[in-house]
Order: C-alpha cells, then sequence, then structure tokens
C-alpha cells in the first residue's frame, strides 16, 4: 500500500491500514486540511468548492468521503460527476466557488485515486499552499461545524457541455474547417471521462465519422493508462487499417492528449503542444513555455515567428507561473499538456484536440506529412539508483562545475544545453534517485549522450 503526500496533491493506493493508503480517515485528514487552508486563504465571497471526479471504480467511494468532509467544514459542496480535471478547473470559475478537489490519480493503474487541490481560479495550489495543507493535516489542526453551519450538496452535470461551449468559443477553433474538411478520427479514452466527452466534443466540431475504442467510463482500464507507445498497441493497429486520418488517445483525467497517425506510427506526444502552438503563433503573436524536461522543438517554432521561449522548472504549476511571468500566448509539457490561456490556465486535451484539427484542416496535411514539417528530435529517459546517504546536491554542482563552459540552466537541478542537444538532470523527491532525460537529433545520439552524463555521476558517488 502507498500514500504519498506532496505540495500538487495527495495520491495512494485503496485499501490497508489508515497512513498506509488513501483511505477514507486518510481522505477525511486531507480534505479537512485543505478547507481549512481555504478558509483562511480564499478572496471569494460564496461559499461553494467544486469536485469532479474521473471514472475510477473507487472514485464513487472517494467523492462520498470528500463530499461529507467539505460539508462536515462548513462548505456548500457542487458535484459535478465525471468530469475531466480541465472541466473541473474550468467549473470553479464558472461557480464563483473558492476552490476544487479533482478525484484522479491521472496515468496511475486503477487501484490508485489522488485529490488534486485547486484555488479560487481553477489552478493547482502553489509549493507553499501545498506544504500548508500537509502541516495542517499532520497536526490536524481543523475545526468542523457546528450543525447549524454545515454544508448543503447539489449536483450540476451540465459542466461537460459548458466545457465543450467554452472551447467552440475559441476564436482558433474553425468549426467550420473542420466540418469541411470531413475528418474520420479514431479515439481511445481508456474506460474514463473522456469517453463520455471527446465524443460529444468531435461530433460538436463537425467531426461526423469516429471510431471509439475503450470509451465505456468503467473504470477497468484495458490497458496501463498512460498515453505512452509501449500502452497503446490496439490503437495504433487500428489506425494501420487506414480507417481513420488521425487517433488521439488521452489518459483518464483527460489533461495530457497523445496522437497517432494515419500510418498507425506514434505522432509523439512531445509534439502535441509545438504542434498546436505552431497554429496559435501563426494568428497570435506571443512568447512560450515548457518545462526543461520538454523538447527543443517548442524553442525552434517560436524563434521562426520571432517570438521568445522561456523554460519553467518541472511541474504544471511551475509552467503556469512562469506563463504568467512572461506572457506566453501558449505553453505546456512535453508530456502532451496543452495550456492555452485563451481558455484557462490549466492542461486541456479537449482545448488541444479542437485547436489540432483547426490546424490540420488549414494546412490540409496528412498528419504524418504535418509532423515531418517539424524540427525532428528524439529524448531519451534514463535514471540513475543511488544509495540514501549519497548527497545529491553536491554530485549535481560538481556536474554543474565539469560543464560551466556551456549553456546552464539550474532552476530545477542542472540542465546543460550543448548547441546541437541537451541533457538535463533531476533529483527526485521521494527517492534517491537522479532522473536523466537527454535529445539530440537522434535517439541514439540522445542515448549516448544520457549514458555519457551517467557514467560521469557514477564516479562521482564513488
Amino acid at each position: 500500500m502507498t500514500l504519498i503526500k506532496s505540495i500538487s496533491g495527495i495520491r495512494g493506493t485503496i485499501g490497508g491500514h489508515a497512513g498506509e493508503g488513501l483511505n477514507p480517515l486518510d481522505i477525511v485528514k486531507f480534505t479537512s486540511a485543505y478547507a481549512t487552508l481555504i478558509r483562511k486563504t480564499t478572496s471569494v465571497k460564496s461559499n461553494k468548492i467544486v469536485v469532479g471526479r474521473d471514472a475510477r471504480i473507487s472514485g464513487e467511494m472517494v467523492k462520498n468521503v470528500v463530499c461529507g468532509t467539505l460539508m462536515g467544514m462548513g462548505f456548500d459542496v457542487v458535484n459535478i460527476g465525471l468530469a475531466s480535471t480541465p472541466t473541473t478547473e474550468l467549473a470553479v470559475t464558472m461557480e464563483g466557488a473558492c476552490g476544487g478537489i479533482i478525484l484522479t490519480a491521472s496515468h496511475n493503474p486503477k487501484q490508485w485515486n489522488a485529490l488534486k487541490l485547486l484555488n479560487e481560479h481553477g489552478e493547482f495550489l502553489n509549493k507553499e499552499e501545498g506544504n500548508e495543507v500537509l502541516r495542517i493535516a499532520e497536526a490536524e489542526a481543523f475545526e468542523f461545524a457546528d450543525v447549524d453551519h454545515l454544508g448543503k450538496y447539489t449536483e450540476d452535470n451540465s459542466y461537460n457541455q459548458k466545457h465543450i461551449d467554452s472551447v467552440l468559443a475559441l476564436d482558433l477553433v474553425d468549426v467550420e474547417a473542420i466540418r469541411k474538411a470531413d475528418f474520420h478520427v479514431a479515439i481511445d479514452c481508456v474506460n474514463s471521462v473522456g469517453g463520455i466527452v471527446l465524443p460529444q466534443l468531435l461530433e460538436q466540431l463537425g467531426v461526423k465519422h469516429v471510431e471509439k475504442l475503450y470509451c465505456e467510463p468503467t473504470g477497468n482500464f484495458q490497458h496501463n493508462p498512460e498515453p505512452l507507445e509501449k500502452n497503446l498497441g490496439d490503437i495504433m493497429n487500428l489506425m494501420k487499417s487506414g480507417k481513420a486520418d488521425v487517433a488521439f488517445v488521452v489518459d483518464p483525467d483527460v489533461d495530457r492528449l497523445a496522437m497517432i497517425c494515419e500510418d498507425g506510427t506514434m505522432y509523439g506526444e512531445e509534439y502535441t503542444l509545438v504542434t498546436v502552438a505552431d497554429y496559435v503563433l501563426k494568428h497570435t503573436p506571443g512568447n512560450t513555455v515548457s518545462n526543461l524536461s520538454s523538447t527543443r522543438a517548442l524553442r525552434d517554432v517560436t524563434r521562426k515567428y520571432g517570438m521568445e521561449y522561456n523554460a519553467s522548472a518541472v511541474g504544471e504549476v511551475n509552467v503556469v507561473a512562469k506563463m504568467k511571468a512572461t506572457h506566453a500566448v501558449i505553453g505546456g509539457e512535453g508530456n502532451g499538456g496543452v495550456i492555452y490561456p485563451a481558455s484557462h490556465y490549466g492542461r486541456d486535451a479537449l482545448v488541444g484536440i479542437a485547436l489540432f484539427l483547426s490546424h490540420l484542416a488549414h494546412e490540409g496535411k496528412k498528419v504524418t506529412e504535418l509532423r515531418a514539417s517539424y524540427p525532428n528530435y528524439f529524448i531519451a529517459k534514463n535514471r540513475i539508483d543511488l544509495t540514501p546517504e549519497t548527497d545529491v546536491d553536491a554530485i549535481l554542482a560538481k556536474v554543474k562545475e565539469l560543464y560551466k563552459n556551456e549553456e546552464i540552466n539550474d532552476i530545477d537541478g542542472v540542465k546543460i544545453d550543448f548547441p546541437d542537444k541537451w541533457v538535463h538532470l533531476r533529483k527526485s523527491n521521494t527517492e534517491p534517485i537522479i532522473r536523466v532525460y537527454s535529445e539530440a537529433s537522434t535517439m541514439e545520439a540522445a542515448d549516448e549522450l544520457g549514458k555519457q552524463i551517467m557514467d560521469i555521476v557514477y564516479s562521482l558517488a564513488k
């Protein structure tokens, strides 16, 4: 059994003893701590907190405990039912709520669930707020409401449609062009909420032919729910039959978007953001942001338009902070996470799909041709396992010194930028490992660079 407490929320497996997983007692404790923080910090006059969930088997149980606890803390609960992460984020501001809780363990397998915590802007809590929730929970420094001040409970199942309406209303979403293009689209929604909202979105975008895979929201994921190539054999085979122009794959909470070309090959999830950014920048001059571990192709595309690219520390909350600071018009993460401020500051696969199809319709190309129009890079992902006694910070400092003549970014570990490639070393917050991401123009070169740096780290660790 596992319980992971971090600033971005509380994740755990279901079952076992209290304190060992995400169980009713733990859910009560962290929900109460979150409610206490919101009570102290919100500037919104309403007394509402929005709750939405993905289709996990444990979702009903977790939802009941969370909603009851929030009412016990004196908050009025608006339960929006089965809803994606971006839908719940939008619902917070549409409701004028003080905050929101999304019940989803994102791409984790079915035995996991989590509480993702939002502020009054429908955005994730920052580091200080997250740490305060953990402190309050640890100290059990919360006080429940008396009988006259208990919260009320309402259900509102209209938010999937409101989310779709907001996507259709975006200036750069060209429904007429999509309808005229007469696309055939396949989708794999891994038996979660994407199976509810994506068919509705595509229909309203004017897509008449949709091939559905794993769209029943049962929570019994038919494959590992992370949208990586090794998990997507079924939809890739479906595409090889030549039935569709493009396939969209989402994770259980629909904030990540992977795509598959008409010939059954992966588009590359790093290139979801690159492609959408190309379309946005063509029509809206402005800056872009992604995290340090994302492909250099976004920087290249941004500079093509004479605009400025900036890198943030890893983590959605860091990307959003950097986007706001640099007035970015588009940003996100290389895991297929598109953040489009004209909609909201959260990764949103619905926005990604609508902008991608608009771009594809305007370009009049096959998906493989569109992909070939972008700079080609490959990312190798490795890890270095160390002993708990290893001073990881000292090792990273030595690596930085060794490469001081190259372009270095140390806002999150150490990233070394060479003229034609880069490597990024980040230490884990939860275990004694260093993640090593490297990118070059071939997979062999990326892997070789990663291994070269790993050898240096192992020699320093001795």
